[in-house]
């Protein structure tokens, strides 16, 4: 009999609700040792709510043939506690109804009220909903109240046969609007709780601490003393009895109690064995540093990922490898778990980085900065925990106001956008993203509500402005001066910033006249002269942020033109104090060390070298308030659509390029006609109306990206095309299709009838909700469509997708 194929897909790392990790997979026929070893571990009165009823003998074959399934019409996932199983769900599909199946859930004994049978339920859902099933069929003992309170708090829509000894459910897997949001709250959850140890370790294990200074294991030991950790610190190093003025350790498994958090520290040969044994000792979290992994080829990268698998089964969360380290600044915390010489002060801004050697030279450039930081994590090669988790603890961390990322690639794309657009409207996320500096990707992160930048000197701008000063909340920008030449220059970088440099209010020039030299210039900018005083300074910016047309101030001081720096600085202290609803950043030409004349108690006017910094952090922090300030849409209903049938359709094609047919199927599901003549066909001459395309492709960072253009020359030779990320709202398709430069030929400003913006509008959400419904669907065009007048819709002439094998929708970071 020839062996089915295992899905690798279905292999991913789960967290149950109290924080542990765990490591869900479809079963395998070398199991059947460990069924039988889980199987014996079950108390009576699990096997007997397993059962349904007293149970006298489990037959060992019986067990062992519980390994051998065919993944498809019998599937059954293991969550792992070590090596051990710790949960285990099975269905097996409906010979008479093939949309329909039967499903088991057992939990260990020492494991239940955990949240194994809820990550259980996610994970069968998901695989079952995939292979084209759509109810799940589940007998419960009536007293079996965990059991029950798991199908009733799901989320899913669930049927309860009559009230008796035994209750059936029917469990439908369509996921729900309220099914999706349960489990992001329970994510969120589960992730916060699982990365404490990382974060908010009681004990710190650090192994391979060298007894030589200036060495990666002495550096950490030694800075989490200085940093000063109010739990233990165990050095491990088999030739040391200290390290640092601590007493070391020979083993791991020689610690007085189990570490909450291990940092590793030895050659990549033997980090594998060591993570080992901080599993075996009881540690719950691990960061390796050392290097040799997946940057060394394809060997390196199958032993780190290896390496995430056994954390995650474990229960314990990893960081790295390659990497430097742990910072948390908040007082519950005082960690600095890494080798970095340079630790950052206590501040507002949390930043995770993906380059290990990139960290070191932030923490330092940040340290000149004078900008504080609540937490750093350097994630490495980001097997395990990577940017998303990070994004969810400090989303409710109270010590944190500004994210900063710095990322080559997110894991997990749909997730990243989905928790950025969670977390961005309460904290600006900022990232620098080595990717392409073009229109899709610049709307994309846009959509999302993070700020991007093109460099990390940009990214550390920004940074310095939201920690300290409120997003301005309009675009109009004074500027006052003391030197024309830098004004101007100004001026024109808050333009091309996307600000306005507005004339003042009549009240305003008039109080400025009074209180400036006869000279002065009381337009926008304002021209203080070379003879400004502070006290000038002081009248100015107090009159300008007065202004109910001004939003923000830019202040620039030419220092050996006027009085000291130190008292221009006071003034601009003093007036930023008394509006502290409108953000004023400055520019101290020429100045050293003004960073710490603009620091008073807690206020803090960020300084730049030069203005044009300023005014792009400023353009960046007006355009993230519009964002936030803006009405998100609503993800609507659709009438007409048959998800049901279309995963039923999916689940009957192969990988690769779906038949015409299928495909015209699919699209018919969702309410989008097809009348296939080919991807080249012009349509009917009489349809009057212009051609345009839809497309979905995967982004490396936000996962689907529906876009839409016009064909031909628009698209072609213009790149007159708009990206959106899915789900889109209703107001997102709307702009969508407004935003490109050929708008005014659709809605008829260019002449003409235009076109049936409403259909097309429609359009674009059906292909968003196929697309969200189906993670199978790789890619997916709809070229040509003709744009019918206004009142005559759409009309699709070809179209085609293609559908992939992996349907877990990326890595799990």
């Amino acid at each position: 009999m020839t062996t089915p194929p295992y899905p690798e897909d279905l292999e991913r790392p789960g967290l149950v609700r109290t924080g542990r990790s765990t490591f869900v997979r479809p079963v395998r026929p070398e199991d059947a040792d460990r069924l039988v070893a889980f199987v014996g571990s079950l108390s009576r009165a699990t096997l007997a709510y397993r059962s349904l009823g007293p149970v006298v003998r489990v037959r060992d074959d019986v067990i062992r043939r519980g390994a051998h399934v065919d993944y498809l019409n019998e599937l059954a996932l293991v969550a792992l506690a070590g090596d051990e199983i710790a949960g285990l769900v099975r269905y097996v599909r409906d010979t008479g109804d093939p949309e329909r199946a039967e499903v088991t859930f057992t939990i260990r004994d020492d494991h239940q009220s955990e949240g194994f049978g809820r990550l259980l339920l996610e994970h069968i859902a998901a695989a079952a909903r995939a292979r084209g099933i759509r109810v799940l069929d589940a007998d419960v003992l009536a007293d079996n109240t965990r059991m029950i309170n798991v199908f009733l708090g799901s989320g899913y829509r669930v049927k309860a046969g009559p009230p008796g000894q035994i209750i059936h459910f029917e469990i439908a897997v369509d996921p729900q609007a309220q099914a999706v949001a349960r489990a992001e709250r329970r994510e969120q959850t589960v992730v916060r709780r699982s990365l404490r140890p990382l974060l908010e370790p009681r004990s710190v294990a650090v192994i391979g601490a060298n007894r030589g200074p200036l060495t990666i294991g002495h550096e950490i030991v030694a800075n989490l003393l200085r940093g000063g950790f109010g739990g233990s610190v165990f050095p491990v190093n088999p030739r040391a009895e200290q390290v640092a003025g601590v007493r070391a350790y020979p083993r791991v498994r020689d610690l007085p109690e189990p570490p909450d958090l291990a940092l590793v520290a030895v050659r990549a040969e033997a980090v594998p064995a060591v993570v080992r044994e901080c599993a075996e000792a009881g540690a719950r979290a691990v960061v390796v540093v050392s290097t040799g992994f997946g940057e060394t080829g394809a060997e390196g990268r199958s032993t780190e990922l290896e390496l995430a698998r056994f954390a995650r089964a474990s229960g314990m969360r990893l960081v790295g490898p390659n990497c430097m380290g742990v910072v948390n600044t908040t007082p519950a915390a005082r960690l600095a778990a890494t080798f970095s010489p340079a630790l950052p002060t206590p501040g507002r801004v949390a930043m995770s980085s993906q380059s290990g050697p990139l960290g070191l030279a932030v923490l330092d450039f940040a340290k000149r900065l004078r900008l504080g930081f609540s937490g750093f994590v350097s994630v490495g090669h980001a097997v395990d925990v990577s940017t998303n988790d990070l994004l969810q603890w400090w989303e409710e961390d109270p010590a944190t106001s500004v994210i900063l990322l710095h990322v080559e690639t997110f894991g997990n794309p749909r997730r990243f956008a989905r928790v950025a657009r969670r977390v961005a409207p309460r904290k600006p996320i900022v990232a620098v993203h080595p990717g392409p500096e073009d229109s899709a990707v610049h709307s994309l992160f846009a959509q999302s509500g993070v700020i991007r930048t093109r460099s990390l000197q940009e990214l550390f701008d920004v940074a310095l402005l939201l920690a300290h000063q409120p997003p301005p909340p309009g675009n109009r920008v004074a500027v006052i001066t003391n030197a024309g030449g830098p004004a101007a220059l100004t001026a024109g970088a808050c333009t091309a910033s996307g600000l306005l440099v507005p004339e003042l209010g009549e009240r305003t020039r008039h109080r400025l006249r009074s209180a400036l030299a006869p000279h002065a210039d009381v337009s926008n900018p304002v021209d203080l002269t070379p003879a400004a005083t502070a006290a000038h300074y002081r009248e100015a910016l107090d009159a300008v942020l007065a202004d109910d047309g001004i939003d923000a101030a830019v202040v620039l001081f030419m220092p050996p033109l006027a009085d000291k720096a130190d008292e221009v600085a006071s003034a601009i202290l003093d007036a930023a104090a008394g509006r502290p609803d409108k953000p004023v950043v400055t520019s101290f030409l020429g100045g050293a060390g003004v960073a710490d004349l603009l620091h008073r108690d807690g206020l803090v006017v960020p300084t730049y070298t030069f203005p044009e910094a300023a005014a792009t952090s400023l353009g960046h922090a007006a355009a993230y308030q519009v964002w936030r300030s803006t009405p998100a849409g609503v993800v609507p209903e659709l009438a007409g659509v048959d998800s049901e049938r279309a995963r039923s359709l999916v689940a009957a094609c192969a990988p690769g390029p779906a038949p015409a047919a299928a495909t015209a199927e699919l699209l018919g599901a969702y309410g989008i006609a097809v009348r296939d003549t080919g991807p080249d066909t012009v349509p009917d001459a009489g349809d009057a109306g212009l051609d345009a395309f839809l497309a979905v492709g995967a982004d490396p960072v936000f996962g689907p990206v529906v876009s839409f253009g016009l064909t031909g020359d628009y698209a072609d030779l213009m790149a007159d095309v708009a990206h959106r990320v899915t789900p889109l709202s209703d107001r997102d398709a709307r702009e969508m299709v407004r935003s490109l430069r050929a708008a005014p030929l659709l809605d008829g400003r260019a002449g003409g009838r235009g076109v049936d913006l409403a259909a097309l509008e429609e359009t674009v959400l059906r292909v968003s909700a196929m697309v969200e419904d189906l993670p199978e669907i790789e890619a997916l065009e709809l070229r040509p469509v003709r744009l019918l007048p206004p009142g005559e819709g759409v009309a699709v002439a070809h179209a085609a997708i293609r559908l992939a094998g992996d349907t877990t929708g990326g890595a799990p970071a």
